[in-house]
């Protein structure tokens, strides 16, 4: 119960600024707010829904088995907002879209354009359902269990919940809870990192001591090729991961292409990839600082890495303060990521789809199927899922996001040819089927593993496809 007060009093919260938000909405606002949105209140809102709760939790955990080499990706995220502002965005702009995939209609026709929707689509449902799945996963356990609520009753509850707050105002709506809970998961995590500093009796100097002699404070991996963490993989994939599932996304486009100008929106895109290597740096001192605070204190580790944190906040190791934030924190950061997600389905099954913008009654009825759809996506990665989720979703969109990085460099930087819109749906197929069985040889008969690299191989081979098939234009 002293668990549920503050969750109710959070949704509360969502509920009063949904409710001021949303007056005076109609279906135009929905998707683009009006373009009346604040760059600095995007900005702001985009960080909680970047880290999201796959973040709060598998971040930390990742470095007792690659250390801080996450940090080498995170660099790799700052070339990459610097393309989507200067080379996508203006293009969004200049062609003045609600839908950022309307570009492939008017660059290749129907068919191109309704299969990078189509992608999208994929893409956004399942990374999405991974990251809620984890949120839903650790509120199962530290608190429907205790009051014996079945995981998917618990589920349907918090999909409920977002519908409920996001099903009038839209984007317009979106920008300002999202800033509420961006606010929230950072409080939430500065206030967890000081639990830990007290339990242990530092201050801050010493916390940074600690956290620099560890051995897993490592950052940079230049030695072994071979490696998931080699420097060049991870931060030449860190870019490419930014401009696909942010500047080819229409999740994320959907928040900047509603701020008043181009000129804001670039200044939102840079402010955001500038705070999200220092905001990544804070989880990963948590992730060393949990730790060590296990070691100091002869605590066993759980199975997966994910369930660290949890377990050493519902523990009681960390104080009751510790778990309400926790708590609090993974609530925030999923709904952050969740509620916009809803919100671009909506508006891709409406736009892209059926081509029927203006349609109130589809809006709201895809806006109801789009979240039952999240949460049989959810159930079904509850089944399957044995991986860390933060590297389940990173892979899926390797898979998933290559055809659009490849449908959208294609029409960007090669104007003179134009593939034939037939095959097009066939060649975005076949790039990830290819890239899975490149991938698959090269461990067994190199050992080479391909990270998230496989991004570029997916793109580039969706090129080399549309470029074969492709005539003068």
């Amino acid at each position: 119960m002293n668990i549920l007060l503050p969750i109710l009093g959070y949704f509360l919260l969502l509920a009063v600024v949904s409710r001021l938000t949303a007056r005076r909405r109609d279906n135009a606002t929905f998707y683009s707010g009006g373009r009346r949105s604040p760059w600095w209140a995007v900005a702001f809102g985009m960080l909680g829904a970047s880290l999201s709760g796959v973040t709060f939790v598998s971040v930390p955990g990742m470095v007792q088995a690659s250390d801080m080499t996450y940090l080498q990706m995170c660099l790799g995220f700052i070339p990459g907002y610097v393309l989507v502002a200067f080379v996508l965005l203006p293009v969004y702009y200049r062609l003045g879209l609600t839908s950022i995939y309307t570009y492939l209609d008017r660059r290749f026709g129907l068919s191109a354009y309704r299969t990078g929707a189509a992608f999208f689509l994929l893409s956004k449902l399942l990374g999405a359902a991974a990251r809620l799945y984890l949120v839903c996963l650790v509120l199962q356990r530290l608190v429907f269990d205790a009051v014996g609520i079945p995981f998917w009753l618990s589920a349907v509850v918090i999909l409920l919940l977002i519908w409920l707050y996001t099903r009038q105002g839209g984007i317009g709506t979106i920008v300002w809870t999202d800033c509420l809970q961006t606010l929230v998961l950072l409080t939430a995590l500065v206030l967890i990192i000081a639990a830990f500093l007290s339990a242990e009796g530092w201050g801050i100097g010493a916390a940074i001591r600690h956290i620099g002699d560890s051995p897993m404070s490592r950052v940079f991996e230049f030695s072994d090729v071979s490696s998931r963490q080699y420097f060049w993989k991870q931060f030449l994939s860190g870019a490419f991961i930014v401009v696909v599932m942010t500047g080819l996304d229409q999740d994320m486009m959907q928040k900047n292409i509603s701020c008043r100008t181009l000129r804001d929106s670039q200044k939102n895109m840079i402010v955001n990839g500038l705070l999200y290597l220092p905001l990544n740096l804070l989880f990963l001192s948590l992730g060393v600082l949990m730790y060590l605070f296990m070691s100091h204190h002869g605590i066993a580790q759980p199975q997966s890495s994910d369930e660290v944190l949890p377990m050493l906040c519902a523990g009681g190791y960390l104080g009751q303060g510790a778990l309400i934030f926790f708590t609090l924190g993974i609530v925030a950061a999923a709904l952050s990521s969740a509620d916009s997600a809803l919100t671009a389905l909506t508006t891709s099954v409406c736009v892209d789809l059926f081509r029927r913008p203006d349609d109130e009654r589809l809006r709201r009825t895809a806006h109801i199927l789009m979240g039952i759809l999240m949460l049989l996506v959810i159930l079904a990665f509850r089944a399957l899922n044995s991986t860390s989720v933060i590297d389940a979703v990173y892979t899926i969109a390797s898979y998933t996001y290559g055809p659009l990085l490849g449908l959208f460099a294609f029409g960007l930087f090669n104007s003179r040819r134009q593939p034939r819109g037939r095959l097009v749906p066939f060649i975005c197929i076949l790039a990830p089927v290819l890239c899975y069985v490149l991938s698959t040889v090269a461990a067994a008969c190199w050992n080479y593993h391909f990270s998230y690299e496989l991004l570029l191989l997916n793109g580039l081979l969706t090129i080399l496809g549309l470029y074969l098939s492709s005539l003068k234009s």
